[in-house]
């Protein structure tokens, strides 16, 4: 699998339940969410802003999309929240598993990120991503077209230990 190919398996709309362990909290988290993957253009004026915030030439990016969420937290009394982000692929050129993914907001910190991705030989994206205070871990992989699972670690900017531990399962809207 290549990031192309991940990116259109993932295009669409996913209804997600995530169970997390906040382990610094000692707290469980259930969160129920809609997950939209929409697939974006490299002339999209937000894709050549992003890629020029990085000095990234547009040409070398791949299939570049935006996702967008909302969902409902158990943390404090059913809190809602939603958010969006632009991700663009810039990938290896030496190795078609392998490359950059650059986001106008992260994953663990709001801020524009950069993370270097791959692919395991069974097929899993991973997606590794360093912040000022925290390295976030992802992993998503496909059980059939339509259901994905996504585990997610968060843990301390020297990757020492893990603050937070979440696993997802995502079902596609048809």
């Amino acid at each position: 699998m290549d990031i192309s190919q991940f990116i259109q398996m993932s295009i669409g709309r996913w209804r997600s339940q995530r169970s997390a362990h906040h382990l610094a909290f000692a707290h469980f988290e259930q969160v129920t969410s809609t997950i939209d993957i929409l697939s974006l253009t490299k002339d999209n004026p937000e894709v050549i802003n992003l890629c020029k915030s990085y000095g990234v030439d547009p040409e070398a990016i791949a299939c570049p999309f935006r996702m967008t969420w909302s969902g409902e937290s158990d943390w404090n009394e059913a809190e809602t929240f939603e958010g969006t982000t632009i991700l663009v692929p810039i990938p290896d050129p030496d190795n078609l598993k392998a490359g950059r993914l650059l986001r106008d907001q992260g994953y663990a910190e709001t801020i524009p990120s950069v993370g270097e991705y791959h692919f395991s030989s069974d097929g899993t994206f991973v997606l590794l991503t360093p912040y000022e205070r925290a390295m976030a871990e992802e992993k998503i992989w496909f059980i059939n077209p339509n259901f994905r699972l996504r585990v997610s670690l968060i843990k301390t900017s020297q990757g020492s230990g893990v603050v937070t531990a979440s696993f997802s399962s995502e079902i596609r809207h048809v």
